[in-house]
């Protein structure tokens, strides 16, 4: 248990000390305050873990710690020339969707939930980090549901632009009416 807690230890001190603006940023902390970066990134995590499990605005806080980062690797990736980044970003905002649609119609189950913006969090964490536990979920659940349902969703979506086009040419049709009315009454 010991070597695992060291493991995860390493890893956490190497993402601080890779390059990028939260290694700038806490360097810059550290040059300021005399204290180790990784106690000031243990002392921001904390920070953060009991307002999400207690503050007020967690839920806020929590959507934009799923949010900001990934996509602005999301972004990094898309302009890399390495496209298997890109898929990781992919999977990730699957995941996001469905878990955001999830969400949304068990909203009443949220608030009973104790400490519920702290392991969203958690997970939203998991699912981005190295670990890429959006890749666990989507190969494990979504990948598998999608592959099942495949054809009844492609034929929902060929519905869907259907009626969509249909009432797109009606809106245009329609404009055109009003727009040859105005003229009219103009003239």
């Amino acid at each position: 248990m010991a070597a695992q807690f060291q493991y995860y230890q390493d890893q956490f001190e190497k993402l601080l000390n890779k390059d990028g603006p939260v290694n700038n940023v806490l360097s810059m902390a550290e040059d300021k305050t005399k204290v180790k970066k990784v106690y000031i990134a243990y002392g921001i995590v904390g920070i953060a873990a009991l307002w999400l499990a207690f503050g007020f605005g967690a839920q806020l806080l929590c959507n934009i710690i799923g949010f900001l980062y990934p996509a602005y690797a999301s972004i990094k990736a898309l302009e890399s020339r390495d496209k298997a980044d890109d898929t990781q970003w992919l999977m990730y905002w699957v995941v996001f969707a469905v878990f955001s649609i999830m969400e949304f119609f068990s909203d009443i189950l949220v608030g009973w939930v104790p400490f519920y913006w702290l392991l969203k969090c958690a997970f939203l964490l998991w699912c981005m980090s190295p670990l890429e536990g959006s890749t666990v979920i989507y190969n494990r659940v979504i990948l598998p549901y999608f592959l099942k349902h495949e054809s009844q969703i492609d034929d929902l979506v060929a519905k869907g632009k259907s009626k969509i086009g249909k009432f797109a040419d009606s809106a245009v049709e329609t404009a055109k009416d009003i727009a040859a009315e105005q003229q009219l009454k103009k003239d």
